[in-house]
């Protein structure tokens, strides 16, 4: 028997994948810190489908000794997808965090995602296919949210050349680059704050989970969601690197998130 392993999956995009790949008829395995959230989400997609073979896992992925924990457990088991959704999109002046706060994001964002990915090729089925929730911003350099873009960014990059890698083995590996995603109440805020191009850049769970999977079956290395994130990545190609950093950093230094 196969699973599908998905990381984050009590939050909303996480959910998002659960339903959409028990619908395709996948067995889960779900994994999130909360173990009564777990508990609660595979109820809500039991009643879904009765017939579903649902695990669930409760880990924090930041730490080496849960995860530990984690590989334990899934050791007897073959996966045949991965979906890293789990991170930490904390948002503030790099002055003020702390040590632990920083290494937890870094490892939330990053050396997680990494970690499962190695645990997945070494317990994988047949064939393999990886997503790893990125961000457009990994794509910039963004003063206030400098963790969480360089986090990001590192993990595009080691997913196309874990894809290159991978190439020829019945292994595909998709970075997913979204924007905005309608999730928690301060991310809404966040999207209204952006006024008119937040509207139409952000994107719904069940959107973004519906074409980083199709992306994926189509084993496409990179995906950058929604036709305005696409038209302002290509726009910033053209605008001078220090410009552009200075107008990120505009955008953002007076907004303020230490999510978890």
């Amino acid at each position: 028997m196969d699973y599908t392993l998905i990381t984050g999956a009590t939050g909303y995009l996480g959910k998002a994948f659960a339903v959409q790949c028990l619908d395709r008829g996948e067995n889960l395995y779900l994994t999130g810190r909360s173990a009564d959230k777990l508990s609660d989400l595979a109820a809500q997609l039991k009643s879904r489908r009765p017939s579903a073979t649902i695990a669930t896992f409760a880990c924090d992925l930041a730490d080496e000794q849960s995860r530990a924990a984690l590989f334990d457990d899934a050791k007897d088991l073959k996966f045949s997808r991965l979906i890293n959704v789990a991170g930490a999109d904390i948002q503030k002046a790099f002055a003020l965090y702390d040590q632990n706060k920083l290494t937890f994001q870094i490892r939330a964002n990053f050396e997680g995602a990494l970690s499962m990915c190695l645990f997945c090729l070494n317990h994988r089925a047949e064939r393999l296919k990886i997503i790893n929730i990125s961000s457009i911003c990994g794509e910039y350099a963004m003063p206030y949210f400098a963790v969480y873009a360089a986090s990001k960014g590192a993990l595009t990059s080691f997913s196309v050349a874990l894809a290159e890698e991978c190439r020829k083995s019945g292994v595909t590996v998709t970075a997913v680059l979204p924007g905005a995603v309608h999730t928690r109440p301060d991310v809404e805020e966040y999207i209204k704050a952006q006024g008119a191009w937040g509207k139409i850049a952000a994107k719904s769970p069940e959107y973004v989970a519906a074409k980083s999977l199709s992306a994926s079956d189509k084993g496409k290395k990179k995906l950058i969601v929604g036709g305005a994130n696409k038209l302002i990545y290509y726009i910033s190609k053209i605008i001078p690197g220090c410009l552009l950093i200075r107008l990120n950093a505009n955008s953002r230094k007076h907004t303020y998130k230490d999510a978890f």
